[in-house]
């Protein structure tokens, strides 16, 4: 009897509307979903495109300003005297010791992670896999200070470092190198190695992943097939491997190079006085008031990263990330 009290009356097939302006709009974004969507991405695209792209225009107008020599206020007429001021000797060094700290930094972080990650693609499975990605991850957990200042700790003078070599008797050693211009200075804390360190340390997971990565996609079959055709390991590395991952590379090395070339923390706390692109804009537009200048600098890494980007896109670069 219950069965057929349920036939006798059946569900309607389409519920009725809610009504109100809540159900005005939920049919209307039931109609026409592009609108919903539309409506979702307006607040994140409103915030890139004003606050982001805003900024960065508003940077690249203040570079076309210069500096009154002596009342030290902005004369805001059109000029390119600011960029020609990039070009004096101090300020090429600065530029020039950026990006070759930008370059070492990478290239040593690509032979540092190409084996990390050649393992983890090719023999860590599950328990192994995870552990790796875990000890991959676990600095980027911590605070990005706390790891800068546990680095100054290790390298100084009297730092563990500097302990354990005169352990093993090779304290002579870590002086010569200390005692090198350019490259040395008073302990490692404060010489442009320990910056160099620190740098590689800092941004390495940045290269380990997307090498990891690229190596996942290499077949397994194309290395048996190189060794069966009698192709030393060397050979393999060459023909097959290195090609194959080197999308991944460039992907990791765009972290790692401008990483390096906009950092001014880590120069900061580690390293000699010399400055890097980085401090020279924090120092321009605080201590000198110089904003102009310091705009024209900050021009200089976006665009330096502007021909790497297009240079990693037609390497495919970005089918690694």
């Amino acid at each position: 009897m219950t069965v057929a009290a349920l036939n006798s009356n059946p569900a309607p097939a389409i519920l009725p509307g809610s009504g109100g302006v809540r159900g005005s709009l939920s049919d209307l974004f039931w109609r026409r979903p592009k609108l919903l969507l539309l409506l979702m991405l307006l607040p994140p695209v409103l915030w890139l495109g004003i606050v982001y792209i805003g900024s960065l225009f508003a940077l690249l107008l203040q570079s076309f300003f210069s500096i009154d020599e002596f009342s030290g206020l902005i004369n805001r007429q059109f000029t390119l005297k600011t960029y020609g001021d990039l070009l004096q000797a101090a300020n090429l060094d600065i530029i020039l010791r950026t990006v070759t700290m930008a370059a070492l930094v990478t290239f040593v972080s690509a032979i540092i992670a190409f084996p990390i990650a050649y393992y983890a693609a090719r023999y860590a499975r599950g328990r192994w896999k995870a552990l790796f990605y875990l000890g991959i991850m676990l600095p980027l957990w911590s605070s990005y200070l706390v790891k800068i200042y546990a680095w100054k700790l290790i390298l100084a003078k009297e730092g563990i470092l500097t302990w354990l070599l005169a352990k093993l008797h090779l304290l002579w050693l870590l002086d010569g190198w200390l005692s090198l211009p350019v490259v040395g200075g008073n302990s490692l804390s404060v010489s442009s190695t320990g910056t160099f360190i620190v740098f590689v340390y800092v941004w390495l997971p940045f290269m380990i992943l997307p090498v990891q990565a690229a190596l996942e996609r290499v077949p397994g079959n194309l290395v048996e097939a190189s060794s069966d055709l009698g192709a030393s390991p060397g050979q393999t590395f060459r023909n097959v491997l290195f090609p194959l991952a080197l999308p991944g590379i460039v992907a990791g090395s765009i972290f790692t190079f401008s990483l390096t070339l906009g950092d001014y923390i880590i120069p900061q706390i580690i390293g000699t006085s010399r400055l890097f692109i980085g401090q020279a804009v924090y120092s321009q537009q605080g201590t000198a008031g110089n904003i102009p200048l310091a705009a024209a600098f900050t021009v200089v890494p976006i665009v330096i990263m502007g021909f790497y980007l297009w240079g990693a896109k037609r390497m495919g670069a970005f089918d690694a990330l």
